[in-house]
This record gives structure tokens, C-alpha cells and sequence, in this order.
């Protein structure tokens, strides 16, 4: 916090999200820990624990040893005090999730799909939950397409939401901030959430999906979206004199959800993107969803892919569970709205 903002109320908020951030990482802390960690004097620390205490923002949850002065007083975030709301949007169903400021699901479900109409049906979902949870403090919507500052700006199969601005029209009606992710990008950002980051690793995250395959890519804990926001529509990468890789897909296709295997053709569809990955951006793993493809599937692909690349660069091929990925994505994304944009 070396570069404080121009305004007063600029600097509450980067205080106040600096305290929420470093209590829910830390678990608890002291005024002095805090003051020391946030580089903010330790009198202003005192006066934004005492209103946020007050508010029942936060709680005293014990007291230190001394160390031959005063007991410190060991301050803890109340996750209960705030709650977001994530909801992803798929052709054959809709995923939501309530969750407070520790990841914790107060509620979770499924609905048909809201893909229908531009917006409509989503507001109105999000307008109950609201009801019966009035904490709701932030709104984080995935969407299968790709997304500039929470417009969609790609997304063929659904066109009442091409070129839709769905975080302005939300925001607009609610009055809480909005972040529209791509479904990928979520994927990945959540998957590298459950991970150990330590390793720095980048990794692409391959869905071959209810709308045709995309990708999630993340290099150096950032997740990769490109100068116009399309990065990932690995659909349209060229793999053959007259098909790109959506169309290989399609013609040796017995992949997708429920289906773990392929023909010759899909296989070494993939195994050429696999290559083409490694050629490109040498990543630590490509990660599948463990609901298309099977052991004895990847090592197919990754003996495939050797045909193409050497297989000491290869990255490791990986299954995970794209749905809980997705929403831990975008509970992230949540999260880190309610903490620093709330005043």
C-alpha cells in the first residue's frame, strides 16, 4: 500500500479492503500486524478496526500474551457479514451459488437455462436469491463466450446476448458490482485456486463442452484473455488443409460430457492442440474435464501428441471437475468485488 489514492474516500476503501484482505488470509490478526503488513499507521488502523468492529464487520476473538506491554486484542473477519452470489450459464442448464467471505456455500442449485433471452430470466433468478439473502453483496456471471469489460462480445449460438453489456445491465438494476467472466477463464482461474500456486505453474484448461471447446489459459498466476479478448476460442486454431480444430472435433468426435472416448480422428485432433500449446506457451499441464475423457484417453493423446512435438516438452495431461472448477472461478472473481468495493 506505498501509493495511496488522490481522494479521502479513495483511501477508506483501499484501507478497509487492505484489513478484509489480510484478516481472511491471515485468519486473525493484531492492530500492530496489521499496521505492519498494510504499511498504515497504527492509530488509522485503530479507528477502521473500531468502525468495522462496530459494524459487525469484524470480531475480537482473544487476546495475545504479553510480551511485557499491553495484551494485544486479536481482531477475525465475520464471513457471514458479507455474501456473493456466482452464477454460470450453460445451453442445457443453469449453475448458481451462494457462498459468504470464507468460499462456504450457503446454497447451491441448478435451473434450466437462461440462455433464452438477454437477461430477463437471469435478473429474475438473481432477484430471488437476493430476496432470501439479502447479505448478497456481489454478482459474478459466467458465460460461454468470450467477454470485454462485461460485454459479450462472441458468443454465436446465443444471439439475443451477442453484444450485450451484462455487467452494466445487472449493475443497473440491482445496484451491486458485476463481473462477467468467460467460462474458461473462470475454469482455469478456479482450478488454479485449488492448486498449490507456489510452483508459479501456467497451465490451459480444455473443455470440449455443451457449446463447442474453449480454452482457459493462465501464465504466471494471470489468467490470459488477449488484446481483444478472444484468447482461448481454440475453435478456430487451423489443424487441417480445409478444418480448424472445432471441426476435426466434430468429425472424429465421441467426446463430451458422459462420453470418454474418441475415434482415431478426435484424438488426433487434440493431440495436434496439445502440440500446438507446448510449441507456443510450454505449459506445466493442460486439464481436461473429467467428464470426457478417461486415463487409457490420455495417454492416447499424450502418445500422439510425441508425434508432434518432443515428448520431454509435453505438458502433463490432467482431469478435474470443470463444474466445480467454474464456480470457484467465479466465487474468486466474487470475492474479490465484495472486498474492494465495498466503502
Amino acid at each position: 500500500m506505498n501509493e495511496m489514492p488522490a481522494t479521502p474516500k479513495e483511501m477508506k476503501q483501499v484501507i478497509r479492503s487492505g484489513i478484509r484482505s489480510a484478516l481472511l488470509a491471515m485468519g486473525s490478526a493484531t492492530k500492530a500486524e496489521l499496521s505492519g503488513k498494510l504499511d498504515v499507521s497504527f492509530p488509522t488502523i485503530s479507528k477502521f478496526l473500531a468502525e468495522m468492529k462496530e459494524a459487525g464487520e469484524i470480531a475480537t476473538i482473544g487476546i495475545d500474551d504479553s510480551s511485557g506491554g499491553r495484551r494485544a486484542e486479536r481482531y477475525a473477519y465475520n464471513p457471514e457479514y458479507m455474501l456473493g452470489l456466482a452464477v454460470f450459464l450453460e445451453r442445457e442448464e443453469t449453475n448458481y451459488t451462494v457462498f459468504n467471505c470464507h468460499g462456504e456455500v450457503k446454497e447451491e442449485g441448478r435451473r434450466p437455462s437462461l440462455l433464452a433471452d438477454p437477461g430477463d430470466s437471469l435478473a429474475e433468478l438473481i432477484g430471488e436469491l437476493i430476496d432470501r439473502f439479502p447479505k448478497i453483496q456481489s454478482l459474478a456471471i459466467g458465460v460461454p463466450g468470450a467477454v470485454n469489460q462485461g460485454r459479450i462480445i462472441h458468443i454465436p449460438a446465443y444471439e439475443a446476448f451477442q453484444n450485450f453489456d451484462l455487467k452494466s445491465t445487472l449493475e443497473a438494476r440491482f445496484g451491486l458490482p458485476v463481473v462477467v467472466e468467460n467460462d474458461m477463464n473462470a475454469a482455469v482461474w478456479g482450478y488454479y485456486h485449488s492448486i498449490d500456486p507456489r510452483d508459479n505453474p501456467s497451465l490451459v484448461y480444455l473443455y470440449f463442452g455443451q457449446n463447442g471447446p474453449g480454452a482457459g489459459i493462465l501464465i504466471n498466476g494471470d489468467v490470459v484473455r488477449g488484446h481483444s479478448f478472444f484468447s482461448g476460442e481454440v475453435y478456430y486454431v487451423p489443424q487441417y488443409e480445409e478444418r480448424n480444430f472445432g471441426q476435426a472435433l466434430q468429425a472424429g468426435r465421441n467426446l463430451g460430457p458422459g462420453r470418454a472416448g474418441a475415434g482415431p480422428e478426435g484424438v488426433d485432433a487434440v493431440s495436434r492442440l496439445v502440440a500446438a500449446c507446448t510449441a507456443l506457451i510450454n505449459p506445466h499441464t493442460v486439464v481436461f474435464c473429467h467428464d470426457e475423457v478417461s486415463v487409457s484417453l490420455l495417454n492416447e493423446i499424450k502418445v500422439q501428441s510425441a508425434q508432434y512435438v518432443p515428448a520431454e516438452h509435453l505438458p502433463r495431461l490432467m482431469m478435474s471437475d470443470w463444474r466445480r472448477d467454474y464456480l470457484t472461478g467465479l466465487q474468486q472473481l466474487g470475492l474479490h468485488l465484495m472486498i474492494s468495493t465495498r466503502g
